[in-house]
């Protein structure tokens, strides 16, 4: 199976200052081509990967400083904006912003990338028109180089490997039959309907506190100035430093829950939907923005998403299955007997059913109804809507470059 290996860069100035020129080519190029793109559709046609990759050359004589990225990396986020386009549509792909996007460029050819390892904790990779870069070596690589994707990710660099472990998907769970339905919150991340609740804080009061107090600080500084970087630096520090842990937290939530289930029963949420402004527009201004704006950061603060990408990972290597199930009502039924009444939700954590008294933690009577109608899917061979289907990523794009 195809997965990934991330690690830590340790770039010299000469390597750091290369790494921004070969990130800002690529984002010069995506937004170029996509802007490129807008201006076919509007005309009623439409322009393709080959179709722009034989323009590179003629960028590169106007604009020589594209000429010291490398030219896969640059076919290769044409590649990507191509099937952006396809998938999501040209007029919904967004921008890649100086200030929003997160520098990064890809490698995509494996056989050009070679990984030698120094020490227990020390590693080096070549890289194409950087040389030898030092890596953190934090765990074994595992597998057949595909691909190199380097990233800054807040004050630091990092290379994601995709490998080719070699193995495969296992036919059937170890613990057959056995199910889980789970349940994720704002007040408690994970509850599951055996009854176990997963909570974690992402980022001590301490540092909440030194982030307001940086962001206040930000504020009122002067914009382009050495103190105003310095102040973004330490910002992002904190905010990488919480990802991190949140990241971390899903990991370990979603081994612990595709080891021991066969079926992994989740809601099917649109969380990119659930977390959209309230502010609406002039002319149609939003109400309750503040309370929205709330609900949005504590959604996001709990890495729903992530999580589900955590367990959908996990389970390729445990053969579990994870079924999504409308999120309708999970939260108004009562498990025991079914009946349906908003009121029977007391507080964010009490449920009391108001038609047979059954009281139960509010989460955990969530947990089950998602079990039992995953369950019910499951029952009814109805996996279309269900399964989850993320599709891996494609090859060695060796094969896909046309020949010389």
């Amino acid at each position: 199976m195809l997965t990934g290996r991330r690690y830590r860069l340790e770039l010299t100035s000469d390597q750091q200052a290369r790494c921004e020129t070969f990130a800002a080519g690529c984002r010069s190029v995506w937004n170029t081509g996509l802007e490129q793109r807008r201006m076919y559709r509007s005309r009623g046609a439409w322009i393709n990967y080959a179709e722009q990759a034989a323009q590179l050359p003629e960028a590169k004589s106007e604009h020589d400083w594209l000429k010291s990225v490398p030219a896969h990396c640059l076919q290769q986020t044409l590649m990507d904006l191509d099937r952006a386009c396809r998938t999501q549509g040209t007029w919904k792909v967004r921008w890649r912003s100086r200030r929003r996007w997160a520098p990064s460029f890809r490698f995509p050819e494996g056989s050009k990338i070679v990984v030698e390892r120094w020490g227990r904790k020390a590693g080096r990779v070549k890289l194409p028109k950087l040389g030898w870069v030092r890596f953190r070596w934090s765990r074994p690589l595992g597998g057949k180089i595909r691909s190199a994707t380097v990233r800054r990710d807040g004050d630091r660099w990092m290379v994601s490997f995709l490998i080719d472990d070699g193995q495969a998907r296992p036919r059937c769970h170890g613990r057959p039959g056995s199910a889980v339905g789970v349940d994720r919150g704002v007040s408690v991340a994970v509850a599951c309907s055996d009854g176990a609740t997963l909570n974690g804080s992402f980022g001590a009061d301490g540092a909440v506190a030194r982030l307001r107090r940086l962001q206040k600080k930000l504020s009122r500084q002067k914009v382009n100035s050495h103190n105003r970087a310095d102040t973004v630096g330490r910002i992002r520090r904190l905010r990488r430093r919480e990802r991190d842990q949140r990241k971390d937290f899903a990991a370990k939530v979603a081994h612990r829950i595709a080891t021991a289930n066969a079926t992994v029963v989740l809601e099917d949420l649109k969380i990119r939907s659930m977390t959209r402004s309230a502010k609406g527009s002039v002319n149609a201004p939003g109400t309750n923005v503040r309370q929205k704006a709330g609900l949005n950061r504590a959604i996001l603060a709990k890495g729903w998403y992530q999580l589900q990408l955590a367990l959908e990972a996990k389970a390729r290597y445990t053969g579990s299955t994870i079924v999504k199930v409308p999120a309708a009502f999970t939260s108004q039924a009562c498990s025991a007997c079914g009946a349906v009444d908003a009121r029977s939700r007391k507080s964010q954590a009490r449920f009391v059913c108001t038609r047979c008294d059954m009281t139960l933690n509010a989460d955990i009577n969530a947990a089950r109804n998602i079990l039992a109608a995953g369950l019910a899917v499951t029952a009814c061979g109805d996996l279309d809507n269900g399964r989850s289907g993320k599709q891996e990523p494609a090859g060695n794009r060796e094969e896909l470059l046309p020949p010389p």
